[in-house]
């Protein structure tokens, strides 16, 4: 971590500052001359900070009622309420576009099976350490994904979102910035969208680095500000210290399971896990680089061996002293992937106790979540700040 010295003038000081200005901006807006306040609304307001707390997520778009990762979903998510649109897990193609897929596997997120001039482009490739077998992004050049079509990645749980199987293309990280600038005109209000880079590791030994494709074209749009409505999340520690030094965006380091390692450390030979960079000194090292992290739920309040939720842990108190927002992940209205003591029945598409689920995790501190229904989230939220 160490030699992920800033090398811009002033960088390293200045992004700390940054994040604290972030993190106090709600209150900076107050005042504001006519022009200031165009200019802020330009920019997304006063950050993250001047966004409803909770805040609610929408994980994919609307995830729940549509395939994911598509205008449809993005829309809808809107449509439903989210304050901001996690629009663009970001994969790059063989051409070095950058494109909203939730992995670089694509065979159970599109109809490319069904696609026999690609039948010879399936491969079994090591995503992370995990042998892979499908058809990847960056095997494939952008006209040819463009011939593609999204499809629902879990029809098991979802069959509903299958009626809008092939409606919608795979969109473009530009193409979204676009969108959420015609949707923040037609709304009257800023949109914020909230990209992931996926597998920085993997692409960046490729060829195909990340980081430098996705400050290019926030550069181009002019989305690579301190207040820019853009929240930039990675897996990966040191692909947002990369992203540290390019632009000012808020930056967010996700968390997955305490046991496991970011691959990027896998690959360095660090040997520390999630369960470390949670710890105090962990988080004050997030701190100096980043705004804020995207935890697994689990990490706020853990499971017990029947999946029953137990009590809370530190995580939330612990970040916050450090000045880090938390946005865990992923709430969603499903049986399956509740708590085992918010389920109802046995169907694995059934609804469960889904409010009572954020009630309990929202009474934790934390400053949002994601989840595959907004429409949900934001009536949760309407619950829980009116007692």
């Amino acid at each position: 971590m160490g030699t992920q010295e800033n090398e811009q003038t002033g960088g390293t000081g200045r992004r700390m500052l940054l994040g604290a200005a972030v993190l106090g901006a709600s209150g900076a807006v107050l005042g504001l001359s006519g022009t200031a306040k165009a200019a802020e609304a330009r920019t997304g307001g006063g950050g993250v900070r001047s966004l409803p707390r909770p805040t609610i997520i929408g994980h994919r778009g609307a995830s729940g009622y549509r395939p994911e990762h598509t205008l449809g979903s993005y829309q809808l998510a809107l449509d439903m309420g989210a304050d901001i649109v996690e629009a663009g897990d970001l994969v790059p193609t063989k051409d070095g576009h950058l494109v909203c897929r939730h992995e670089p596997e694509i065979g159970g997120t599109t109809d490319v099976a069904s696609h026999p001039e690609f039948a010879d482009r399936k491969k079994t490739k090591s995503l992370d350490g995990v042998a892979t077998t499908g058809w990847f992004t960056e095997d494939f050049t952008l006209a040819e994904l463009k011939t593609l079509r999204a499809v629902e990645r879990i029809p098991a749980n979802r069959p509903h979102n299958t009626l809008y199987n092939g409606r919608w293309e795979i969109p473009t990280f530009e193409e979204v910035l676009k969108w959420q600038d015609e949707q923040t005109r037609k709304r009257g209000k800023q949109v914020w969208i909230y990209p992931e880079l996926k597998h920085p590791t993997y692409f960046r030994k490729q060829g195909l680095a990340l980081e430098e494709r996705v400050a290019k074209v926030l550069h181009k749009h002019g989305r690579d500000r301190r207040n820019s409505p853009v929240i930039i999340q990675s897996f990966e520690p040191t692909s947002i210290q990369r992203l540290n030094k390019l632009v000012d965006n808020p930056l967010v380091v996700l968390l997955s399971g305490p046991a496991t390692r970011p691959w990027d450390f896998v690959e360095t030979g660090d040997p520390r896990t999630v369960a470390d960079l949670v710890k105090p000194a962990g988080l004050r090292e997030i701190a100096s680089y980043a705004q804020g992290i995207g935890p697994t739920l689990d990490l706020v309040i853990p499971k017990d061996a029947n999946g029953n939720l137990t009590t809370p842990t530190t995580l939330v108190s612990d970040a916050h002293k450090v000045g880090l927002i938390l946005h865990p992940w992923t709430m969603r209205n499903e049986n399956p992937f509740l708590p085992a003591d918010y389920r109802k029945g046995t169907d694995a598409d059934a609804y469960g106790d889904v409010f009572g689920a954020y009630r309990t995790y929202f009474a934790t501190g934390i400053d949002g979540v994601f989840t595959d229904n907004p429409d949900t989230g934001v009536l949760a939220r309407e619950d829980f700040v009116n007692g």
